[in-house]
């Protein structure tokens, strides 16, 4: 892959990091893109990908020439309750301030706000920083026992990593953790079903549910959210693994298939 690229945003990353070993690993070259967000006429020189954060992308993408691949902001307010097992709604801020009770809330797909628990909606950002339109999710509070980040293409788990216990930041590999065959199967069952709609390289978090709503009292594996593969922490997964995932997220324009395409950000320029 001698003429392929990994471009990457010039706010270091560990997980930037180890994947740019892997890419040098495998015969890419690396470049850290200027911080002006000029990178015009790269494109040219090699096919690129990118990994870095979204509002970035928006200042090279087109120069870059590349295709960003994302799930759609309502997926998870999309799917059944067997797999949320809590109520998530697709909302919008104005809506959002006027709750009275305690509540998650982020922003669908950017990190325009913190997402977290609100006691009362007045506790959320005010109209001078984010307009009573910007799209959030608002859903349950429940608590997670353990959370994992999965790495996903084509519809496989090609690697993953647990991130927390019980909202503690805690990275063990996916690969020989007790709970490895418990997460499988529920991501197998989940790509089974609703692998379609999500695009073909995406990052997919699961955890399991100690506190349902409702009172309930066991515990439930249930999906987190699912975000872009090229702006993932992959915290203890196989970083050459990973790569192959974003490689495919964060690729050249002219590679982007039919099933692909609606699933690309900022496609300006695009066929």
């Amino acid at each position: 892959m001698g003429t392929h690229r990994l471009a990457l945003a010039p706010q270091y990353s560990t997980t930037g990091e180890l994947l740019s070993a892997a890419a040098v690993r495998r015969g890419m070259s690396v470049t850290v893109l200027p911080s002006d967000g000029r990178a015009a006429g790269m494109a040219g020189r090699a096919s690129s990908h990118y990994f870095g954060g979204p509002l970035f992308a928006k200042q090279i993408v087109d120069d870059l020439d590349v295709a960003l691949l994302e799930p759609a902001d309502d997926w998870l307010t999309s799917l059944p309750h067997a797999f949320t097992q809590r109520a998530v709604v697709s909302s919008t801020m104005g809506e959002a301030r006027r709750a009275n009770r305690p509540a998650f809330v982020k922003p669908p797909s950017d990190k325009s706000f913190p997402a977290a628990v609100y006691t009362v909606g007045s506790e959320l950002p005010g109209a001078t920083d984010l307009p009573a339109c910007t799209p959030v999710q608002i859903s349950d509070v429940v608590t997670w026992a353990k959370e994992f980040r999965l790495f996903v293409l084509d519809g496989e788990c090609r690697t993953g990593s647990q991130y927390a216990v019980f909202g503690h930041l805690e990275s063990a590999p996916l690969r020989g953790h007790p709970d490895e065959a418990a997460v499988q199967e529920f991501a197998r069952r989940l790509l089974t079903e609703h692998g379609h709609t999500l695009p073909s390289a995406v990052v997919l978090d699961v955890g399991l549910m100690v506190s349902p709503p409702g009172g309930g009292t066991e515990a439930a594996w249930a999906v987190v959210e699912a975000n872009m593969a090229w702006f993932a922490n992959c915290y203890a997964a196989d970083p050459d693994r990973a790569l192959d995932v974003v490689l495919r997220a964060a690729g050249p324009r002219p590679g982007l298939t039919h099933r692909d395409r609606p699933f690309c950000r900022h496609l300006t320029n695009a066929a």
